[in-house]
């Protein structure tokens, strides 16, 4: 049954093949229309590839109106080149700073900060050509700064006045001294003299150095024993040099007021480099005081003092001017060179007489400048030497002398030496100075004033 299916299947597929084959063959036979034979010969233009293609895509343009031979493809971002270097980053340094004590030596603490021998001795020689290791005192300040392998970059010495000596380490060492522009204050007090002056100025706060000061300008005027009961009033104006809020340095007294009650005396000291501190009585010139030392600090007066060096009790034939080395030293008043040499503990020296019975003598002087020759007539105010240390003498200063008949005689008192320059200061010139000297205390005082009031407000 199932065979006669099969066998009657394959019957009619051969039926269909044999239809099909007779019908293609039919059509073959039948002519072909000249359009399909066109379109059957039709083939495509060779593609040539575009030179170059500027498709531009506007911005904000629809797909649908955008133009394909108008549209460009954007340009691709392109990396900028890193050419900067990149930053070198220094290794964090150590800071080593102390205060010098007592005892302490510069290569000790150079130790002490760790650096090794050959630095320590690089260092010291470095500081040691801008700044005398002999002057290291107490409260000077050493800072090191060093690197993470030790060796050092910088080493710092802060001494007086607020100067530092710096040693910076590179490829080369290098030193320099670091002076600050100090700030000048203008100060001024007032006190009442009870005992003595020195102990009126302590009391009140003000410099107990002016009491030098006033010694050296009312002593031969004023005698502070008999003319001082109690009670007199005493008003001060000074000058102050400032870094960063501290002091440096000493204290300029500018102006000086004593009214003893029947008697003012005022005395101005000249800012103008002359050193010519002028003294009135009542508003009229009593005497004029050449200084032979511009700004100097009157270091000793005139009198029995214990001696500096020998310890003993001596009468000191002058007054000493601190000073630094090689500080102009100026004659005093006009006259002619009577002696250039040395003298024993005096030293080197230079003396001037002044007429037959007056003469004066400056004394431990570190040099004398060429062409000044013994005979040689000089005006007041013209150099005459530099300060130094020469003889017998604790530091720099000048030991300033007048002899009257060979007999010492205490310089600032001494009248005769005044005359030659009091002329400078009488008149108009004199009395502007004086009230100028006036109106500043005047000024200084008030402001004080309200400084003190507003901080107890």
């Amino acid at each position: 049954m199932r065979l006669g299916y099969w066998a009657a299947a394959l019957a009619m597929a051969g039926g269909v093949s044999v239809t099909a084959i007779a019908l293609s063959s039919v059509a073959a036979n039948e002519p072909v229309p000249s359009g399909l034979t066109e379109a059957g010969r039709w083939r495509p233009e060779p593609f040539t590839s575009p030179v170059e293609a500027n498709l531009v895509v506007p911005h904000a343009v629809s797909a649908v109106s955008a133009s394909p031979t108008s549209a460009s493809a954007p340009a691709l971002p392109t990396a900028a080149a890193a050419n900067a270097p990149l930053p070198v980053i220094e290794p964090p340094l150590a800071v080593w700073s102390r205060e010098i004590v007592s005892g302490d030596t510069l290569d000790g603490l150079l130790a002490e900060a760790g650096l090794t021998g050959p630095d320590r001795a690089e260092t010291s020689l470095a500081i040691s050509a801008e700044y005398d290791l002999r002057r290291l005192r107490p409260g000077h300040v050493l800072t090191v700064e060093m690197s993470a392998n030790g060796s050092p970059r910088r080493v710092a010495l802060d001494v007086d006045e607020g100067v530092r000596v710096e040693a910076t380490f590179g490829d080369t060492l290098s030193t320099r001294v670091v002076s600050p522009e100090p700030e000048i204050v203008v100060l001024a007090g007032t006190t009442r003299i009870e005992s003595s002056i020195f102990a009126a100025l302590e009391d009140s706060g003000i410099p107990s150095r002016f009491a030098v000061d006033l010694a050296q300008m009312l002593g031969g005027t004023v005698d502070f024993r008999r003319d001082l009961g109690g009670g007199e009033t005493l008003r001060l104006l000074w000058r102050e040099a400032r870094v960063e809020g501290d002091t440096i340095g000493q204290p300029k007294i500018a102006f000086a007021s004593l009214d003893l009650g029947d008697a003012l005396y005022e005395v101005v000291w000249p800012e103008d480099g002359t050193g010519r501190a002028t003294m009135y009585l009542n508003g009229e010139v009593v005497r004029v005081f050449a200084e032979p030392v511009k700004g100097a600090r009157l270091s000793s007066v005139f009198g029995r003092r214990k001696h500096p060096i020998y310890g003993n009790v001596r009468m000191h034939t002058g007054v000493d001017f601190a000073a630094p080395r090689g500080t102009s030293v100026r004659a005093t008043a006009p006259g002619r060179i009577a002696f250039i040499g040395r003298r024993g503990g005096y030293g080197r020296v230079v003396e001037i007489a002044h007429g037959t019975e007056t003469m004066t003598r400056y004394a431990h002087l570190s040099a004398v400048p060429d062409g000044l020759a013994e005979g040689q007539r000089v005006t007041a105010g013209d150099t005459i030497g530099r300060v130094g240390a020469t003889g017998t003498a604790t530091g720099p200063n000048l030991h300033y002398e007048v002899r009257v008949e060979g007999r010492p005689t205490d310089p600032l008192s001494d009248e005769r030496l005044s005359e030659a320059v009091e002329g400078e200061a009488q008149g108009n010139a004199g009395l502007d100075r004086l009230a100028e000297a006036r109106a500043r205390l005047e000024d200084a005082l008030a402001s004080d004033l309200a400084s003190n009031t507003s901080e107890r407000l």
